[in-house]
């Protein structure tokens, strides 16, 4: 199976390269259809002063039809695709899993955190990758 790539950002709703250990991480999310119209892809209000998206926006809006769809509900119904290398096992693969994050503890320096992350298993080792909200 060989993932469909990201040609522009613009395309997608989520996108991180990250490294993690001695593995490696590519993460995209492509935007979906409009499900009453059909035509555009579903994407953030703009700012009409600005003309930029609103990115604390709770809702996902059609630029051809304005239908609206709460960000939850359409965030839950996406897919992620993962390109990894292994930091375990050093397995170069490809996943496809749903994009829903879910609340995880990790060590920090700063003692133990519960963070959004985004958990897949490598196909080989089976061992947990996190792909965590970037920590501040």
């Amino acid at each position: 199976m060989t993932l469909k790539q990201p040609t522009s950002i613009d395309e997608c709703v989520y996108f991180t390269r990250r490294v993690i250990g001695n593995g490696k991480i590519k993460a995209w999310v492509f935007k979906k259809l409009c499900p009453k119209c059909k035509k555009a892809l579903m994407e953030k209000p703009k700012d009409p002063k600005t003309g930029k998206p609103k990115l604390r926006s709770k809702e996902y809006v059609c630029p051809e039809c304005g239908f609206k769809i709460e960000k939850k509900q359409y965030e839950d119904s996406l897919i992620c695709n993962i390109e990894y290398t292994c930091p375990y096992c050093s397995f170069s693969g490809e996943i496809q899993v749903p994009f829903k994050r879910k609340k995880v503890k990790i060590q920090t320096p700063d003692g133990e955190k519960t963070v959004d992350s985004l958990r897949f298993q490598c196909k080989k080792c089976n061992k947990n990758i996190d792909i965590t909200k970037k920590l501040k």
